[in-house]
């Protein structure tokens, strides 16, 4: 994995103490950026894809972006929350490129970072816990939007301080990619690349220099799932993050990603994130409205 590939830009979203008496009970989150928490006391549970992990004090978890999950939580707890976007573009997401652990012990310098985050950033602490609150809603496209206005002090000490704590991650990730067929990798790239563009499995049949059925079985084989559908879960996460930071009606949007048929783009948009891009875009409007009326 070269140098060049895990050069990423990260916002800092979120981030401070919470204290929680079993009310720490979420179901079904799926969110366009990553969560990492601190557990400092207490324990809780993470359920990611069918699997559950025990939060225990003095680990640090990280949950990547897109991943459905939930929390359950039956006593006392007391953790630290960092909420962290990777700026993309049209470039794969560190996500996609290793395989982070969920689980990490964390040391005397790693909890004096954490803390200081929270200190350094007290206007980014959450008004609330609940996940419909501040997730997919304009609380993130505000904070997004701040980054570019932050103190220049604060913006490098903040952005130092994310980098280290993902750094401890990062030791211990390993190459999705690796042992990965350089011609599905070929057409992974070509996908993120032109991901604006109505991409056809024809075409990235022709790039891997294999007919259409064998490239099919091929890509299935190495990433569990069709191209076809890797496509549009990689459209859908695209729409979500334009819909956070820009003004766009629907129809735009569909043709922004290179779908001409909005009936089809509504449907799959709801079969892959939830809900229609319609009621998600209310949701957006009627919160950006609240945050302007406090």
């Amino acid at each position: 994995m070269s140098e060049k590939r895990i050069k990423r830009e990260f916002i800092l979203l979120n981030t401070g103490q919470a204290i929680h008496h079993a009310d720490w009970n979420w179901k079904n989150i799926y969110s366009p950026f990553a969560r990492i928490h601190y557990i400092e006391s207490g324990s809780a549970e993470i359920v990611r894809e069918d699997h559950c992990y025990t939060l225990r004090k003095g680990h640090l978890y990280l949950t990547p972006p897109y991943t459905q999950h939930g929390y359950t939580c039956t006593g006392d707890l007391s953790l630290y929350y960092i909420h962290i976007y990777e700026a993309l573009g049209k470039q794969l997401s560190i996500f996609d490129i290793l395989d982070f652990p969920v689980e990490i012990k964390t040391d005397e310098l790693l909890v004096f970072l954490i803390k200081r985050l929270a200190a350094i950033n007290p206007q980014l602490k959450l008004q609330a816990f609940d996940p419909k609150h501040y997730d997919n809603s304009p609380t993130l496209m505000r904070n997004i939007s701040q980054h570019t206005h932050t103190r220049p002090a604060l913006e490098m000490e903040t952005e130092g301080i994310l980098k280290q704590i993902l750094s401890r991650f990062l030791a211990q990730a390993s190459d999705k990619n690796l042992g990965l067929d350089e011609r599905i990798l070929q057409t992974i790239h070509y996908i993120h690349s032109n991901i604006d563009k109505a991409i056809k499995i024809e075409a990235l049949a022709q790039i891997s220099c294999l007919t259409e059925d064998h490239f099919i079985r091929l890509f299935k084989k190495q990433m569990q799932c069709t191209p076809g559908k890797y496509i549009n879960q990689k459209k859908i996460e695209q729409a979500q993050l334009i819909m956070l930071v820009k003004d766009i009606s629907i129809k735009e949007l569909a043709y922004q990603l290179g779908f001409e048929n909005i009936s089809y783009f509504n449907r799959l948009f709801k079969k892959i994130a939830g809900e229609n891009p319609g009621k998600m875009q209310r949701n957006i409007l009627a919160s950006r409205e609240s945050l302007r009326l406090r």
